[in-house]
């Protein structure tokens, strides 16, 4: 397949790195940042220049920028033909416009969201294995999702498939994802963050890594999907109240239903392997 690649940040760029790795296919890749595509032209990530040109002879097209943009660039260029894959992580606000423009231009388009990334994001933090073990979400509406797609998903490394609908995706996504950020995000804030040092393990890392974030991205991704993380953020906020209400009264018993409660869940969404 003939590739074209709209974004060369962390999961664009390693999406290109993963495709020269692992397939034969050829990879065209497009920043807005000149010395993003001189790298990666250099460090032989992407075959060429996605030109405008080059658009009616791929294969694929990967959307790999925010969700807006990604509307934008679609607009932009009714040349596009073949299958477009955005790989946003919300969908709702995305596929609506795309379903149409695809109607119009005459391109197949399948909603797409890879479920792996970093805290840090860019060309350079960009790597070839980035999706191996990975699961990847796919929204075809309705349609059969081709074989070949699949294929290449598998051979980048993504081994769970999943296909979704717009609706669930988000629904989901604002739990699995966007409540996590925000909740890491809001931990740090405390005074007593500045005084950790000497004083913490494993717990605090693990709570605050996805605190680093790209607060535009992440402020478009949250309002997009304002309705569904409202309501995960609103039920949240519930929850430690009443944490908050059994310590500050002094309730032992509810509080140990509450943490006993708590602990019985996560061993139902994460089961311990072997069963022990």
């Amino acid at each position: 397949m003939k590739i074209g690649i709209v974004g060369l940040g962390l999961i664009g760029a390693s999406f290109a790195k993963g495709t020269k790795k692992y397939t034969t296919n050829q990879v065209y890749g497009v920043d807005l940042q000149e010395n993003v595509m001189t790298q990666a032209l250099e460090e032989g990530a992407i075959d060429g220049i996605l030109f405008p040109d080059e658009l009616p002879s791929c294969d694929l097209i990967l959307l790999a920028v925010r969700p807006g943009a990604a509307v934008e660039y679609v607009k932009a260029h009714p040349q596009l033909k073949g299958l477009v894959v955005d790989l946003c992580g919300v969908k709702r606000a995305v596929s609506g416009e795309l379903l149409e423009l695809a109607r119009q231009y005459g391109f197949h388009y399948i909603g797409g969201h890879p479920m792996a990334g970093r805290e840090i994001g860019g060309y350079v933090n960009a790597d070839a294995d980035l999706y191996q073990g990975a699961s990847m979400i796919l929204v075809p509406h309705t349609t059969l999702v081709p074989e070949d797609l699949l294929g290449y998903f598998t051979a980048l490394g993504f081994t769970t498939l999943r296909i979704s609908e717009d609706d669930t995706h988000d629904r989901i996504l604002a739990y699995t994802s966007q409540l996590a950020h925000i909740a890491s995000n809001a931990f740090v804030k405390s005074p007593t963050a500045l005084e950790h040092f000497g004083y913490s393990a494993d717990s605090l890392k693990d709570l605050t890594r996805v605190a680093t974030l790209d607060a535009q991205m992440w402020t478009e991704l949250f309002l997009k999907n304002g309705d569904y993380l409202a309501r995960e953020l609103g039920g949240l906020i519930r929850e430690l109240e009443k944490y908050h209400v059994a310590i500050t009264s002094g309730d032992a018993k509810a509080l140990e239903d509450l943490l006993t409660e708590g602990t019985e869940i996560k061993a139902i969404i994460y089961p311990k392997k072997g069963g022990s």
